[in-house]
């Protein structure tokens, strides 16, 4: 065991963050830590790697493990340069190289000396000693390893003598990523790590984790990537952790299912807990001594039911729904070799594009390579160099810009929803932002003030909006929770329009993709499938890619699903989905339930409790007729002109007797009508 965290609690100002979190890690696992943003994932890494101390609970970790932990903003400040910075976490190596060196200067002279003697000896013996640590550490790979590592995370060669000082804060991200899994850690601790990568350096770091030999911790929102990396999620909620085991698909099916059963099991309570009230009040209403009797017997039983807490339930989902006011044309865009360039610098040319509706088509490629030039192309906030672009019929588009420059900083959230749609009237504007998080006073902060979650929610309540019927994404998904992406990803996928996107979100592209054109050496490449179609093309050597050069479309894959559909995680090109992940009981389970009941038998089960509850119906009504007829007797005997009437008042006597006797008899006949409706 690498690491045993026990009873784990931590508050802040009084606010519990964690409250009796526990869980171990062995030393290969890869854990995942999930949970919405301030559930506390990082508050636990931070307990984790010491840098700050629980208020009660330990974390165990043995003396002679090596923790390494990448932080969202990594402080890292050096005069050298990209290559000298990552090799440098090493110097032991380097100084043992060093070393070596200088012993095969050492063995050279001693050749010369008279054979045999001490020193001689010696020297080689040293050499032998270190040589063999150098090797068995990696000494020999070291250079090797650090070009491998710049390059898997997207720096070229060309930038390795670049200055760390000089580097944008994405780049020291992947330069502190890269010194850390040349450091090679016991437990590697990994905060968002592919924040500031593209697809392909995210790809290679997956392969790079896959095949870590020690532990890794990671919390991230990209699920596509831990779905391919992790074998144990840790999903903290309300302050507990759970640990399921499994990728992060298993862990949401999982979830879900749990979830699910503790909601059935609190409503299930909560019905018996009413029920038997509800038997409490008509028993004591009935006020005869044994129903009074069997009402307090009740009320003790009632007393001693366990209650079931309701499952935490927090109010962290946008309510978003795409609806298009005006159908397009079938043809949604046309382009013909279009073409984009900065100076010398050329982004892509010759590129055709033929959209048609309710297609989602995902762009994707390396970062710089003109995808998010291409979409404000489409939107109209850019101007192509060469080609041309027409739209079809009735088609209304809309943009989303990643970097919300659509917003307007000196606006209030409440203006900037007013001032787009002044037809709106307050009570409306409110409700609106709401449905996104917005609430009380946060309607008046101001839009510069806002978070990157916050602007994207409030981009996503404008472009909901506009309901126009083409959609122009461009990074939807960032800055956004997972449960906001999964939001977003039903509202794309049951949306009827058309939607073209940029994305680095493999899980969203998986998910709603219907169509994916990548950028490769300046032209499109078109794949007709999702996310998991695509890389099964790419590794396919009979795939012909300049065949799939986007104006020379392959004929639609009939194994691909097609526009508007969605494949699930784990599915590839509408293949059936892969077998559960390791850990995955499913089958045990299936195989320990019960034989489902016929549908003859769940037919004769519902009509006896139908003739079951009819008749405890029937039953409720005759004593409501009964005791109303008691009552009129009562008031017919107070009456003056017959409490001096023996005759009558011994006639209606009779009937009270009548009365109480079939009431007496249809108390019995109730309670056991209502104790056979419980229990059925």
């Amino acid at each position: 065991m690498i690491l045993a965290v026990n009873e784990l609690y931590k508050s802040y100002d009084g606010k519990d963050i964690l409250r009796g979190v526990s869980f171990h890690m062995e030393a290969h696992d890869k854990l995942a830590i999930t949970g919405i943003n301030g559930a506390g994932k990082t508050t636990l890494l931070r307990q984790i790697i010491g840098e700050e101390h629980p208020d009660s609970g330990t974390v165990v970790i043995p003396k002679e493990a090596r923790i390494g932990y990448l932080s969202q903003i990594p402080d890292i400040e050096s005069d050298r340069t990209i290559y000298d910075e990552v090799i440098s976490v090493r110097s032991d190596l380097l100084e043992a190289e060093k070393t070596l060196r200088d012993l095969e200067l050492k063995m050279q002279h001693a050749a010369s000396e008279e054979a045999g003697s001490a020193s001689a000896g010696d020297v080689f013996d040293r050499y032998a000693t270190l040589s063999h640590r150098f090797e068995s550490e990696g000494g020999y790979a070291l250079r090797s390893n650090v070009v491998g590592i710049l390059k898997g995370l997207g720096f070229r060669e060309d930038e390795f003598d670049k200055k760390v000082s000089v580097l944008s804060g994405g780049q020291k991200t992947r330069l502190s990523l890269g010194r850390l899994l040349l450091d090679s850690p016991d437990i590697l601790i990994l905060d968002e790590p592919t924040n500031h990568l593209d697809i392909d350096s995210v790809a290679w770091l997956e392969g790079y984790l896959r095949s870590w030999k020690g532990a890794v911790i990671i919390v991230s929102h990209d699920r596509y990537f831990l779905d391919r990396i992790v074998n144990k999620v840790l999903d903290i909620e309300n302050g507990h952790a759970r640990l399921y085991t499994g990728n992060y698909t298993a862990f949401a099916e999982k979830k879900a299912a749990l979830r699910k059963d503790q909601m059935r099991a609190w409503l299930n309570n909560q019905a018996e807990i009413r029920h038997q009230q509800e038997v409490i009040d008509k028993l004591k209403r009935f006020n005869r001594e044994k129903s009074i009797k069997r009402a307090e017997s009740r009320e003790k039983m009632l007393a001693r039911v366990e209650r079931v807490d309701k499952p935490f339930d927090v109010d962290d989902a946008m309510r978003l729904h795409f609806t298009p006011s005006k159908l397009s044309g079938k043809d949604v865009l046309f382009a013909d070799g279009l073409g984009k360039s900065y100076g010398d610098l050329e982004l892509f040319a010759g590129v055709d594009l033929d959209v048609k509706r309710g297609e989602k088509l995902a762009i994707i490629g390396p970062n710089g390579t003109g995808k998010t030039t291409l979409l404000k192309i489409i939107s109209g906030n850019e101007v192509q160099d060469e080609g041309e672009l027409e739209f079809g019929s009735r088609v209304e588009p809309a943009y989303y810009d990643q970097e919300h420059q659509v917003l307007n900083p000196d606006n209030t959230v409440f203006d900037e929803i007013s001032d787009a749609y002044p037809y709106m009237n307050n009570t409306e504007i409110r409700n609106l932002l709401a449905s996104f998080l917005f609430t009380g006073d946060d309607v008046f902060k101001m839009v510069r003030d806002l978070s990157g979650g916050e602007k994207g929610r409030l981009s996503l309540a404008k472009l909901m909006l506009s309901k126009a019927n083409l959609l122009l994404l461009d990074e939807p998904t960032n800055h956004l929770d997972i449960t906001s992406k999964e939001i977003l990803e039903e509202a794309v996928r049951n949306y009827e329009g058309t939607v073209i996107y940029v994305s680095h979100d493999r899980y969203f592209i998986n998910r709603t993709a219907s169509r994916i054109l990548e950028l490769d050496h300046r032209h499109f490449v078109n794949y007709q499938g999702n996310y998991d179609y695509y890389l099964e093309k790419k590794a396919d050597p009979t795939f012909d890619a300049s065949k799939a050069i986007s104006g020379k479309l392959q004929e639609r894959d009939t194994a691909a699903f097609g526009a508007g559909n969605a494949a699930v995680p784990g599915q590839s090109g509408g293949k059936p989905a892969a077998a559960p992940a390791a850990g995955d009981n499913g089958s045990t389970e299936a195989a320990d339930k019960k034989p489902a009941l016929s549908f003859q038998e769940q037919k004769e089960r519902k009509q006896q409790l139908q003739k079951l509850r009819t008749a405890l119906a029937a039953c409720e009504k005759e004593i409501n007729e009964k005791e109303a007829a008691s009552e009129a007797i009562d008031e017919e005997m107070a009456k003056p002109e017959v409490a001096v009437n023996s005759a009558k008042l011994n006639e209606l006597a009779k009937k009270k007797d009548g009365l109480t006797e079939a009431l007496e008899e249809l108390y019995l006949r109730w309670e056991e009508l209502s104790e056979s409706v419980e229990n059925f």
